[in-house]
């Protein structure tokens, strides 16, 4: 799939993955050579953000937003959603930087956004995903999560938890990111599910999810406990939301 150079954005959050950034950044450019990448990178111990400057010295389809310390994967995207929205892409992507999800799969996300998805869904849970290489636990824990989150925020989607995922523009200025609550996983339980309020053609296109080769997963406990808490809270209380997804537009002004 071809895409107008410039006009799409994928937004990669790095922690210590130097292993993987420069071979993702090659399959990403090369699988669709037309779009750009912003690495997010949280003062990475090892390194990562020194490479990818590296990278972005050398590719100008390639930018990096250092931030000063690991403050979770929801405040990184959002950095990295700002920033895009500061610009003129028109599709901005999420794709996580341990090579689970395939850049080759990246086409699928685009052209479901082409066909009028203000949201497209990468999910594991649906005829034609899978997984390679999970544990069986941490498959329970995804399952049990998209299920729980379902019934509680009465959600259609099947894989709600998926941080594989492509928005068009005018989605993500809905959003209020200034409100968004989430600091973990939950975030993107959050998204997704402030998109489907708002009555916002959503689509999920099946893919494979691959267990990482190299480093460590960024999953604790208390990153599972956030996601529990907060689908519970957003259950009970949800009805407080405007159908625009954002508490009280008057107390909370989005600044982006």
């Amino acid at each position: 799939m071809s895409t107008e150079s410039g006009t799409t954005l994928v937004v990669i959050p790095t922690y210590n993955e130097r292993e993987n950034l420069l071979p993702l950044a090659a399959r990403i450019l090369t699988t669709v050579p037309a779009i750009d990448i912003l690495v997010v990178d949280d003062n990475s111990p090892d390194g990562t953000g020194d490479l990818a400057d590296e990278l972005a010295s050398t590719d100008p389809r390639v930018s990096v937003l250092h931030r000063t310390a690991k403050n979770g994967l929801g405040p990184a995207y959002v950095a990295g959603f700002r920033w895009a929205l500061e610009r003129d892409y028109i599709r901005i992507v999420e794709m996580d930087a341990d090579g689970s999800h395939r850049p080759e799969e990246l086409p699928a996300l685009l052209a479901a956004v082409a066909a009028g998805a203000d949201l497209a869904i990468g999910a594991r849970w649906i005829p034609g995903g899978r997984v390679v290489n999970w544990p069986w636990y941490r498959q329970l824990i995804s399952r049990a999560g998209t299920f729980y989150a379902r019934i509680l925020l009465r959600s259609s989607l099947h894989d709600i938890t998926s941080g594989y995922r492509a928005y068009r523009r005018s989605a993500l200025e809905s959003l209020h990111l200034s409100t968004l609550s989430a600091q973990g996983y939950a975030f993107q339980i959050e998204l997704a599910w402030r998109i489907e309020r708002q009555g916002r053609p959503i689509r999920e296109v099946p893919i494979t999810f691959v267990e990482r080769e190299h480093g460590a997963s960024k999953m604790t406990t208390r990153i599972v406990v956030e996601a529990l808490t907060q689908v519970t809270r957003w259950g009970l209380f949800g009805s407080r939301m405007s159908r625009g997804g954002a508490f009280d537009a008057e107390r909370h002004s989005d600044r982006a």
